[in-house]
């Protein structure tokens, strides 16, 4: 949400707007969008667009995209999970894949969701029927056409997500004051993605490129609109578990939908707008202030954070990211999400950037100092509290999430380009881009491209959990794929083998060996140079067997191999079933308020 720092816009506005929107108690609740009519809510461009921020402001905070949504929802595969012994009425249930209908993490953030697309239909309905939108001036027109270019996307969002965590869910597209009865079924996904894409195609008419606005206010671009239908187009046209038939099942016209994410795609490549940033860092440094260190725009939609509250801010950097001890000067980070074992050695040991931005082997002491940590307690190292400059008890600092990288959108054409005509030479060119940037200073250690269809396809599957490490994508990859059940199996195999030490493991060392050191808060490169480790650099120590459980004098031991037990590979999926934990089942109170809903999907 959060483009060309308007932070502070988005507080105002959302503080002195004209038009106030409380939070819905329930989905089936009417919102009550303000003390004036509707009619006079949305008179205005002023008006429309407080209104708008009430939209936004379903996005973020503790039970959207400021905690659950981004960092307890997604992180269940094989990059990261959420840390802690198995639960199925906790957050640990969801990592877990066996949640209970009766946890309560399911509850709030899919109200809050169907909240945002209340506001959204509410928008949508009664901006084009304005003063402004239907006789105003030109700038008047354009500037509510492009709020409803935006609300349209937003609702799209919303449902995007439902869809993707529970399947088939009930659907509506007008204000629930103009619902007659709203104990509504469920609507089957395709339908609801068919009609998403099609509000996104109307969208990309009203929102203008990033460089034809020229306004600060800009949240919403073309781009991120075509991105969003790309991706999209993507879930609709990939695998997704069947209500009907209890498995897992793409539909036989799939192409139709690559090919949209293919144009999309091509017509952000084409148009320029983009780019990757050149230092892959700067792209997650970017999000933790105002200050932008992304000149080529490679974050094209992100959803910002602010107001220091658990509604309208995040907690990223906080619950997730590089743990810090509470006595720092730093100030406590917890870090729940744990990256596994085995996501370390996916990375080119000596070439890939990507390894140590993405994972933190190394948390923050009482005395400022790094300390190399164990294998299993590897954090997501994209989000830093002190890359904020924000120290202190505070939790939400600020931090905005990423939905939309130039990245993304060079993976996804690289993948439907393939789907349709094979690993043509543009979808090389894009995916080789990617790897590029990666292995910058390193370009020789990149390997050759597949030239097959099959090949490039698993190299896009392994480039892309490379690149999106922590970034909430990788298990909605494998979902689409088809490949969850093939890649918990895959990964339970190479947990055992780290282990036992055997295969590719075989020369990972069973224990390090380092001492402190003082943070140096620089750059990621010589914050890892500057670690004090026993036998070398990171390229050396982590990847040869080391000397023992008999370290050098004056260096402490930690577990590194030795810390992947039988508990652990137990543990990782422990409760996944194929053809069910794919989705949530729907939280149990909200069954209860709607007599047409069951659970279905097998719980």
């Amino acid at each position: 949400m959060k483009k060309n720092n308007i932070k502070a816009l988005l507080l105002t506005l959302a503080i002195g707007g004209s038009m106030t929107l409380s939070s819905c108690e329930s989905y089936l609740d009417v919102e009550n969008p303000s003390t004036i009519s509707q009619e006079a809510a949305f008179s205005t461009v002023s008006n429309a667009n407080s209104a708008l921020i009430g939209i936004y402001n379903t996005l973020m905070g503790d039970d959207g995209y400021g905690s659950r949504i981004s960092t307890l929802y997604p992180n269940a595969a094989d990059d990261f999970r959420v840390g802690g012994a198995y639960n199925p009425l906790d957050r640990r249930g969801i990592s877990g894949f066996g949640v209970h209908p009766d946890n309560t993490e399911l509850n709030k953030p899919f109200l809050q969701l169907y909240a945002g697309i209340e506001r959204a239909n509410i928008a949508i309905k009664y901006i084009p029927l304005s003063a402004a939108y239907v006789s105003g001036t030109d700038a008047e027109q354009a500037q509510m056409k492009k709020m409803l270019g935006e609300a349209l996307t937003l609702r799209a969002i919303f449902y995007h997500e439902l869809i993707r965590n529970w399947g088939d869910v009930p659907a509506q597209f007008e204000p629930s004051a103009d619902i007659p009865d709203l104990y509504i079924p469920k609507t089957n996904q395709d339908e609801i993605y068919d009609r998403l894409l099609e509000d996104l195609k109307l969208a990309t008419e009203y929102v203008p490129w990033r460089t034809e606005s020229g306004e600060v206010s800009t949240r919403i671009t073309k781009a991120a609109v075509k991105g969003l239908r790309a991706r999209l187009a993507l879930s609709r046209g990939g695998y997704a578990l069947r209500r009907d038939s209890r498995v897992m099942e793409r539909r036989a016209d799939y192409q139709k939908y690559y090919e949209i994410a293919r144009e999309e795609t091509k017509g952000i490549i084409e148009s320029g707008q983009h780019a990757l940033n050149p230092v892959y860092e700067n792209v997650f440094r970017t999000l933790h202030t105002s200050a932008r260190i992304d000149p080529t725009n490679e974050l094209i939609f992100e959803i910002g954070a602010y107001g220091g509250n658990s509604r309208t801010d995040s907690k990223l950097g906080y619950s997730n990211g590089i743990r810090i001890d509470r006595t720092s000067k730093y100030g406590q980070a917890n870090g729940q999400l744990e990256a596994l074992p085995t996501y370390f050695y996916e990375f080119d040991p000596v070439g890939d950037v990507r390894r140590d931005v993405t994972l933190a082997y190394f948390q923050i002491n009482k005395d400022d100092q790094k300390e190399v940590v164990t294998a299993n307690t590897m954090r997501d190292g994209k989000f830093r509290k002190y890359w904020t400059g924000i120290a202190g008890t505070n939790q939400n600092l600020g931090i905005n999430w990423p939905v939309l990288r130039y990245a993304d959108v060079l993976l996804m054409f690289a993948e439907a380009e393939n789907e349709l005509n094979g690993p043509t030479a543009e979808a090389i060119a894009a995916f080789e881009a990617v790897r590029k940037r990666a292995f910058v200073g390193n370009e020789g250690r990149i390997g050759v491209t597949p030239v097959d269809k099959s090949s490039f396809f698993e190299a896009i599957v392994k480039e892309r959990l490379l690149e999106f490490g922590g970034e909430g994508i990788r298990k909605y990859d494998l979902i689409r794929w088809n490949l969850l059940a093939r890649t918990i199996t895959e990964t339970r195999a190479k947990l055992t083998h780290m282990m036992n030490q055997t295969g590719e493991y075989a020369n990972v060392p069973r224990y390090v060996y380092y001492q402190p050191s003082a943070l140096v808060n620089a750059s990621v490169p010589q914050e890892i140079a500057d670690l004090k480790l026993a036998g070398g650099s990171v390229s050396d120590v982590f990847y040869t067997p080391g000397p023992g459980s008999t370290g050098p004098e004056g260096y402490t031991r930690v577990n590194w191999g030795a810390a992947v037990n039988a508990a652990l590979v137990k543990d990782f999926a422990v409760a996944f079933q194929e053809n069910k934990s794919e989705l949530f089942p729907i939280y149990s109170g909200v069954l209860n308020q709607n007599y047409n809903l069951k659970q279905d999907y097998g719980y």
